[in-house]
């Protein structure tokens, strides 16, 4: 069964016929050593070291449909390695296309991802009722609003007023030294958006890679603005699962200490995972796009990760007009 790969040592990546080759760097932990990685397994690259390619790597990427994930020295994400598209369908590009230019129809689409976020949302907030009764009665106030909204920008700001509640919540939800005070990004400024900013990113880039499987344009979207050399519909789709996929994780390394404010570094005014949170992070979002749950549909198990997969198919039947979209809200 092919699963990504997560690369967190400085080194070079090469092939060798059929396998692709991992050259660690010498360092004063360990000796330079050399660990084959068979193409056949791999699913997704993630890239968090100081690498090496070259151009015969990427063309074997691109002949066995291997989307690539870099990230930089602090564990932010700086770009993708997207292949060649070998599923390309002009009539749903058209029909992409064409619903982004219909403004009913963009405004359907950008409303049900919304919608859906909230249900998560408030999934997370009502399994501790004793501190966020208010916040709950808030968000569903804004909930109810997003139908009536009249443009993609006025539910942009429902969302980002829905998302502040949300957040101020945050020191009530988890047992963490570190107060949170308020969500930020670029760069996060304490541990807590640290975290996020991280589970986001491997969120977005599980996403990307689930996109390229199918026949969807990464980079025209609905609720968020399409633009150049940016996958937008990737964060569409982020927003459906943010709040049990990240969030989650988020409290559950938190709340068991597998991650602890002293696994984290700071540089001026900014804070980033050390290596070893990463490698927890990593292990644990890796198990938990594998834990299985049995579909009322399809009347079998499949995967989270699987879900983000039958997501987009829902999207793919709507835009073809087989049947009209709607947004997963999980039952289990």
């Amino acid at each position: 069964m092919k699963r990504p790969y997560y690369i967190l040592n400085d080194g070079r990546l090469s092939r060798k016929e059929n396998t692709i080759f991992f050259d660690k760097v010498e360092t004063e932990s360990g000796p330079a050593a050399r660990k084959p990685i068979p193409v056949e397994t791999v699913d997704s690259l993630y890239c968090f070291g100081q690498n090496d390619y070259n151009s015969s790597f990427f063309n074997f990427l691109s002949e066995n449909g291997i989307v690539l994930h870099q990230f930089n020295y602090y564990g932010y994400y700086t770009g993708s390695f997207y292949p060649r598209e070998k599923l390309v369908a002009g009539e749903l590009l058209i029909r992409q296309v064409r619903a982004y230019l219909d403004n009913n129809e963009r405004l359907n689409l950008a409303r049900k991802f919304i919608e859906s976020a909230f249900f998560h949302l408030l999934l997370n907030l009502r399994e501790h009722p004793e501190h966020i009764t208010g916040a709950v009665e808030k968000i569903e106030q804004l909930k109810a609003g997003i139908e009536t909204a009249h443009d993609v920008n006025h539910l942009m700001t429902i969302e980002a007023q829905g998302r502040k509640i949300y957040y101020d919540t945050w020191d009530f939800l988890v047992n963490w030294e570190d107060l949170f005070e308020k969500r930020t990004k670029r760069p996060p400024e304490n541990s807590l958006n640290a975290l996020i900013s991280f589970g986001n990113s491997l969120l977005y880039t599980t996403i990307l890679g689930e996109i390229y499987h199918t026949q969807l344009n990464p980079t025209i979207s609905y609720l968020h603005e399409s633009g150049v050399r940016r996958y937008s519909l990737s964060l569409d789709i982020a927003e459906i699962f943010k709040p049990f996929l990240v969030d989650k994780l988020i409290f559950r390394l938190i709340n068991l200490k597998m991650i602890k404010p002293e696994n984290f570094d700071r540089d001026l005014n900014f804070c980033y995972l050390n290596e070893k949170s990463r490698r927890i992070f990593l292990k644990e979002w890796d198990e938990r796009l594998r834990t299985t749950i049995k579909h009322r549909q399809l009347n079998r198990s499949v995967s989270y990760k699987q879900l983000i997969r039958l997501e987009l198919y829902k999207l793919i039947k709507h835009l073809l007009e087989e049947k009209a979209y709607k947004p997963l809200h999980i039952w289990w």
